[in-house]
């Protein structure tokens, strides 16, 4: 009996306490599937997918497949062209087109992933072109100053908007258009065309696909979600269609303002940080590809000379990576003694990580010894886009229990 209670008080404990924090923190809707993931990525198993999930990627890879097939067809050889049908400046366009061909591809099934990596894909072309954004002026609907700060909230959780300054942030704002939808109305039919896409503040909503001729519900969209964005950046056919499940207040904004805004701040911020986290040892070993990734999920904060940035038994919900100024960390090794200084942080220098991989407690204080710009990380995109990095992550944990 006592080596039982061993065993739990040893083995058992610190995994269903690491789970039961990791469960709380997130709140899954769907606890058991969430519990079988946690425990396969702490266990390092390789992800797997159920047989219903794979059928409906199988689909979706079929529609694009056919989608491919359809625009190849349209398209005219130039060996079939007259000399009066070439267009002189056609090669150097397609040198142009050829800037953007690294663009990464759509996702192969759009409702059943979560939010995108980049929202700087969509391709321009002469059948698609996009007018330089500094000339571009985006509408500005009149609202009072509580619906500006209702729309600035709701975008505060909205991965997509996440690479936006403060100036691109107001005339986003500026340009959403407030609607209200009640029970079982129909916001996009599948297969139509579309140039809005939509922010949910207030309500539920339900996506459903035709799959072997019936509409199955493929996903439920939450306020702080946002949906209609696959057809503005891909120039594709809605992908699902969504209906009002509880009523709505929604937050519709245009394509051209998407297009010159959003897209346009996206790849400004990614150009703006990617040299920058090549310099940063641990990220150096990645594909440009996947630093990109992780520009795109990037967040600014600041922080004056003498704040706190992270306090010690705080729980951890953010990944920082030093840009500009130096840190100062402290720890208390045991109950009651006052915190030691033990390292600093310069610009190239992360830390944040110990709570998110172990689903612990802060280990140590953070203060801003200057003025401080960190690039930070929340907890869903540290999981997703490092990953790979994981096992670095962990040896390097053994910094924090020198002092």
């Amino acid at each position: 009996m006592q080596s039982h209670q061993e065993y739990i008080q040893k083995k058992v404990n610190p995994v269903l306490e690491s789970m039961v924090t990791q469960v709380l923190l997130e709140r899954p809707d769907d606890l058991v599937p969430f519990m079988i993931k946690w425990l396969s990525d702490q266990a390092g198993l390789p992800p797997t997918a159920s047989s219903a999930e794979f059928e409906e990627l199988q689909k979706e890879l079929g529609f694009w497949e056919n989608r491919v097939k359809d625009l190849e067809a349209r398209v005219v050889d130039p060996k079939d062209m007259k000399p009066a049908d070439v267009d002189p400046d056609e090669d150097e366009e397609e040198d142009d087109d050829d800037d953007e061909a690294d663009m990464p591809p759509p996702p192969a099934s759009y409702m059943n992933k979560g939010q995108r990596s980049s929202v700087s894909a969509e391709a321009y072309g002469a059948w698609n072109k996009m007018e330089d954004a500094d000339a571009y002026v985006a509408p500005d609907y009149p609202k009072t100053q509580e619906q500006k700060d209702r729309i600035a909230k709701t975008l505060e959780s909205v991965f997509l908007f996440a690479s936006l300054e403060e100036k691109e942030l107001q005339v986003v704002i500026g340009a959403m258009v407030e609607k209200t939808a009640e029970v079982g109305t129909q916001i996009i039919r599948e297969g139509d065309d579309g140039d809005v896409l939509y922010v949910v503040e207030e309500g539920t909503c339900e996506c459903f696909k035709n799959i072997n001729g019936e509409e199955k519900s493929v996903k439920i969209v939450h306020a702080g979600d946002n949906f209609g964005e696959l057809a503005l950046l891909y120039s594709c056919p809605r992908a699902a269609s969504v209906f009002v499940k509880e009523k709505c207040i929604l937050w519709q904004l245009d394509r051209e303002t998407f297009n010159h805004i959003v897209k346009s701040g996206s790849a400004k911020k990614r150009s703006k940080y990617e040299s920058f986290l090549a310099s940063v040892s641990l990220l150096e070993g990645m594909e440009p590809y996947e630093r990109s990734k992780i520009a795109d999920a990037l967040r600014t904060e600041k922080f004056k000379a003498g704040d706190c940035i992270v306090s010690q038994g705080d729980p951890g919900d953010k990944f920082f990576i030093v840009e500009e100024g130096e840190a100062i960390v402290t720890k208390s090794f045991v109950d009651g003694q006052i915190p030691q200084e033990v390292m600093q942080y310069k610009a190239g220098d992360y830390f944040g990580e110990l709570a998110l991989l172990h689903n612990e407690p802060r280990a140590a204080n953070v203060f801003a010894k200057t003025e401080v710009k960190a690039l930070v990380l929340d907890r869903r995109s540290f999981k997703r886009l490092l990953g790979p990095l994981e096992d670095i992550l962990r040896r390097n944990t053994q910094k924090y229990a020198t002092g």
